[in-house]
């Protein structure tokens, strides 16, 4: 399980009264941090009581509680929190997901998480609501894309975080393992990312709520940076491929690819959010029917399970807080492998137009779904209240 006492640097600063009270009960609740719970006081025998002075009666006091907020049944949710994964090529996927958000005008975007190339959809989303609403965050989108298709370049790739850690091993060969050789520098990338995203507007209080993910060197933990602290250095590091380019190193700490330490952070996006609402776009496949015999195919594969292993324990916390000590949380995930066929056997490193498209296309279809399938469903809750699954 992850650390997740850690503090959260450059987030907004809300006094501490902010967030649901699911949220309030997520923070206050053991699992979530590694400290070990403390222990019950001893019971001891009741002493005398003394003999009574004359004094005036002292106010009761009543110990008080966060009130859990009620599930709303309104939909689309009023407000959405977001949390993004991150897959090389296969975040287009995420693109079109919220391409078709942005057209829902009743829904605001209170936090939005993200890791590798999901941060970098999170930063173009967030920085284009910040900058000129709706319609800039879809054309920051869109150039962003659109850009990195006519490209096609190697450097796209490392931008996005598109290598796996063996396959960047088998791909370029023993120099990169040893970590000994940076094929490009660094700052063609941070130009190319300062070209699209507007690290000043983040910090202005229009933006969304931001925690983009890095990976610890030093001692493997997750870092999550908030709105102040983010910068195109934070960007890099978030998707930086640990055996294609150096580390990134941000205030005398060396990062690499969030992904490692959460892919993408949703417990704490769960204690940062206002809203009961959160939605995840997981673009790397969980599933696959093939057992893979080559040295690629196996290597596509690890990476597909590595990538999941930190989400699927966080999902399965945030189920346990549904039903023990936050039930008004609602998680829906939108999954790229159920509506692109065969995403398992494709790579993350493809940057072809067509496949990107086709990304693209499915996330829109999916987000349409989506949003037409929790119409039904809070009717249906609205008709006959009943348990919901953790996942919608």
């Amino acid at each position: 399980m992850l650390r997740m006492s850690e503090k959260i640097v450059g987030t907004h600063d809300d006094g501490g009264s902010q967030g649901t009270a699911a949220s309030r009960l997520l923070l206050t609740t053991n699992i979530w941090s590694d400290a070990p719970a403390p222990k019950p006081d001893p019971v001891l025998s009741p002493a005398p009581p003394p003999a009574p002075a004359p004094q005036a009666p002292a106010p009761a006091v009543t110990a008080t509680a966060p009130v859990e907020q009620p599930r709303s049944n309104r939909w689309p949710p009023r407000k959405l929190s977001l949390a993004l994964q991150g897959g090389g090529t296969f975040a287009a996927f995420t693109w079109g997901v919220l391409e078709r958000l942005l057209e829902e005008p009743s829904i605001e975007f209170d936090t939005i998480s993200g890791a590798s190339a999901g941060a970098i959809n999170a930063l173009l989303l967030a920085g284009g609501l910040a900058e000129g609403g709706r319609e800039a965050a879809r054309a920051r989108l869109n150039r962003f894309w659109v850009r990195l298709m006519h490209e096609a370049s190697f450097r796209s790739l490392m931008l996005l975080g598109g290598f796996s850690p063996a396959g960047s091993s088998v791909a370029f060969g023993p120099t990169l393992r040893s970590g000994q050789f940076d094929p490009f520098d660094l700052d063609p990338l941070r130009q190319a990312l300062s070209r699209d995203i507007n690290f000043e507007a983040l910090r202005d209080a229009k933006c969304p709520k931001l925690l983009i993910a890095a990976t610890r060197i030093r001692d493997g933990q997750q870092q999550i940076f908030g709105n102040d602290a983010v910068t195109a250095d934070v960007a890099l590091a978030s998707t930086c491929p640990p055996l294609v380019h150096c580390a990134v190193e941000i205030d005398g700490e060396a990062y690499w690819d969030g992904g490692f330490g959460g892919n993408p952070p949703l417990i704490k996006l769960a204690q940062q959010s206002t809203t009961a609402d959160l939605l995840l776009v997981q673009v790397t496949p969980t599933r696959d029917g093939y057992v893979p015999i080559t040295l690629a195919a196996i290597d596509r594969r690890l990476d597909q399970i590595a990538a999941n292993a930190a989400l699927n324990a966080e999902i399965a916390a945030i189920a346990w807080a549904q039903v023990s000590a936050a039930p008004a949380l609602r998680l829906s995930r939108i999954a790229a492998e159920d509506h692109v066929d065969g995403l398992a056997q494709r790579s993350s490193t493809d940057l072809g137009r067509g496949f990107i498209r086709l990304l693209h296309r499915s996330g829109r279809a999916a987000a349409e779904r989506w949003l037409g399938q929790g119409a039904v469903s809070a009717k249906a809750q609205h008709a006959s209240p009943a348990a919901e699954p953790a996942l919608a």
